[in-house]
């Protein structure tokens, strides 16, 4: 007596039609059932499953046949290049950071840590857990939960905040990515001008590109920008906002030092303007720690993004962004526009994780792990690639800044370095306008850090064979 599952009828159905000429017939339902002793849901499920396969069409009352596929026509999709006409955003090859690197390959270039790095058994408790809750499944409130939104305003206000936010100036947002966007939306606007380092984060270039807004660049050094180089950016431009990384800036890793901030709050505030201060690398001190400048704003002037992707997890794409008065409820409102509300079992999970004692032991060790593989790339710079000059050894960040020798192609040299199996971000993605000096950046969180002196030796010849043309 058979006994088979709809998967085997299934699979020996498929063996006769291989051989059956377009058109065949299968026996009926009824014959199937007779046939394999099953029952008709039984034979009913395998049937369908050959019609998902585009196997067999079945034709109501008549019977079920095999069915080729047929060589259809390409799709005539030239209609398209009319209608759209022409492209106002040019969003340009995928960043390198996002670009995906191969086994047996140095990633050199990933914005993100790797997962070693990241407090994985964390998450995936988290995860499990905030499933079990029955909130987690309801749809959440437009500026986020408020246990999370508390939490975000308290770890600013822990830092000895003179002025501390409210939870209330909190906005959840799905990224910091989704908030840089609707800041420069909502504050600035298209065809505005808006102020920002140089270089500075790829992410900040391609949000201001599809937002239409235009960059003012002002150039930031081993000490960070000069406040009177800012200010006459301002008054030349007429510029409402100013977009910075104060803390551990990508990709040069630059930390402000407290005078720096007293003068640029100063200039800011002078001419009622507002700060963009992204503390994107809040997690990642090495030898300081993070000090958000929104703590010494009790005035509005500082608009403040922060995100938990790259710390907890890639999976948890949620951040903040704290502003107060009428920027808040227009980046608010911007913000719901765009996504309406974050995955409230998103915040849940992040909420899980961050609220644990183990988070904080994880992010005191991270600052050590980190400072070895800063350490090991460094020395591994010095050995292999000494033409690859660091002028500043940040004190947290996942990056390093090395300038190449002047007049090399930067372009030729990222390309002939992945060729070679060591990917590498090349400096000009990182300008809002032309380089002033050759350049890339080199993450030191990324995988295999055992493997840094060999991608260094190869980099080294790659240099070699730059400086030999």
């Amino acid at each position: 007596m058979h006994h088979d599952s709809s998967s085997r009828i299934a699979a020996e159905l498929s063996a006769w039609i291989a051989s059956a000429p377009d058109g065949a017939r299968l026996p009926s339902s009824r014959a199937l059932v007779k046939e394999y002793e099953a029952s008709p849901v039984t034979v009913q499920k395998a049937l369908s499953s050959l019609a998902r396969r585009g196997l067999v069409e079945s034709r109501p009352g008549v019977g079920t046949f095999v069915r080729r596929e047929r060589t259809l026509a390409p799709p005539d999709l030239s209609w398209q290049t009319g209608t759209l006409g022409p492209q106002e955003f040019l969003p340009g090859p995928v960043a390198a950071p996002l670009r995906e690197a191969g086994v047996d390959q140095f990633a050199l270039h990933d914005g993100y840590p790797d997962p070693d790095l990241l407090p994985r058994a964390l998450v995936r408790s988290a995860l499990g857990r905030a499933a079990r809750f029955e909130d987690s499944l309801r749809r959440a409130p437009v500026a986020g939960l408020p246990d999370l939104q508390a939490w975000f305003a308290a770890e600013v206000s822990d830092a000895g905040a003179a002025s501390p936010p409210a939870p209330s100036d909190v906005t959840i947002t799905p990224g910091s990515q989704t908030g840089i966007g609707s800041i420069l939306r909502s504050l600035i606007g298209p065809g505005r001008p808006l102020i920002v380092e140089s270089p500075t984060y790829w992410g900040l270039i391609t949000a201001a590109r599809r937002a239409g807004v235009t960059l003012v660049p002002v150039p930031s050094g081993p000490a960070g920008p000069d406040p009177e180089v800012v200010a006459e950016a301002i008054d030349r431009t007429g510029a409402t906002a100013f977009y910075a990384q104060p803390n551990f800036t990508n990709p040069t890793g630059v930390h402000w030092s407290p005078q720096l901030r007293t003068a640029i709050l100063e200039v800011i505030r002078s001419r009622r303007a507002f700060l963009v201060e992204d503390d994107w690398a809040h997690d990642f001190g090495i030898d300081d720690v993070s000090v958000p400048m929104i703590g010494d704003d009790a005035d509005g002037h500082i608009v403040y993004v922060r995100s938990l992707t790259k710390s907890v997890s890639p999976a948890i794409r949620v951040a903040a962004v704290i502003a107060r008065g009428p920027a808040r409820d227009r980046i608010r409102a911007d913000v719901q526009a765009e996504s309406m509300y974050v995955s409230p079992l998103l915040q849940a999970a992040a909420l899980d994780v961050i609220t644990r004692p183990a988070w904080r032991t994880h992010v005191r060790g991270l600052g050590r792990r980190l400072g070895d593989r800063r350490d090991s790339l460094l020395s591994a710079i010095r050995a292999e690639v000494p033409a690859l000059t660091v002028d500043h050894v940040p004190q947290g960040g996942l990056n390093l800044w090395c300038r190449l020798p002047e007049g090399t192609d930067v372009r030729s040299f990222v390309a002939e370095a992945a060729a070679r199996g060591v990917f590498v971000t090349g400096g000009e993605e990182l300008f809002p306008t032309e380089a002033h000096a050759p350049h890339v950046r080199l993450n030191f969180a990324g995988p295999n850090p055992a493997g840094y002196r060999e991608a260094m030796h190869r980099l080294g010849e790659v240099m070699e064979r730059s400086a030999g043309n």
